[in-house]
């Protein structure tokens, strides 16, 4: 019993951890962040995070792993489904992720800060390129454009088309809104508005009769 309590309380610390260090991350960033600011988001005296988390480096490692790996799941299932065609999953994706970045508005910007200089080891843990490339997506866009509904089109395009419609919205907040004398209100009410709107435009923007 009391070694079930043990290491329940070791993954209620780690977990307690791991929460300040997304937490901190996302703020700052990874240079400027010290170990020192990740205890004391958590309320944990230094000793203890150094006790879990031997480095820095190890615990970023983590939560990019982490990050990357619950941002890019649900795309995977996505543009894996058998019975949604391209659209439909389009619809999906849009869907999802700008729920998902609304939660988390500093994620955006958080990966696309970091993956220039740290997210190197990161990536060789994720074969995010077999899976892409292997997707029933692929496949549609193929069957599509030997069917002559749509152009053939590289699906590293595909996809970069579809996020960064999603994306960039996010990353441009700022600007978006100061230009704008736009509420936080109002950019919600029109990142909703994009849900309907996005797969339209990739629909026109890839030429295609219809996509079943």
């Amino acid at each position: 019993m009391k070694k079930k309590e043990e290491e329940q309380e070791k993954i209620s610390t780690e977990e307690k951890i791991k929460d300040a260090a997304k937490r901190v991350f996302q703020k700052k960033g990874f240079a400027a962040t010290r170990t020192r600011d990740i205890a004391e988001e958590a309320g944990l005296n230094l000793s203890l995070l150094n006790y879990y988390f031997r480095s820095k480096e190890k615990l970023f490692e983590l939560i990019m792993l982490e990050t990357i790996f619950e941002f890019a799941k649900s795309l995977i299932l996505v543009l894996n489904d058998e019975d949604s065609s391209i659209i439909q999953k389009v619809e999906i994706v849009a869907d999802r992720y700008i729920d998902f970045i609304k939660t988390q508005p500093e994620l955006p910007i958080f990966i696309l800060s970091e993956s220039r200089n740290n997210i190197g080891n990161v990536l060789e843990n994720l074969p995010v390129k077999e899976i892409l490339s292997n997707s029933v997506l692929v496949r549609q866009l193929k069957e599509k454009a030997e069917a002559g509904e749509m152009r053939e089109v590289n699906y590293v395009h595909f996809i970069m088309n579809v996020l960064g419609l999603i994306i960039f919205p996010f990353v441009a907040q700022p600007l978006i809104m100061g230009g704008t004398s736009m509420s936080s209100e109002e950019f919600i009410k029109m990142m909703e508005e994009r849900k309907k709107l996005i797969p339209i435009w990739v629909e026109a923007m890839f030429k295609v009769n219809k996509l079943q």
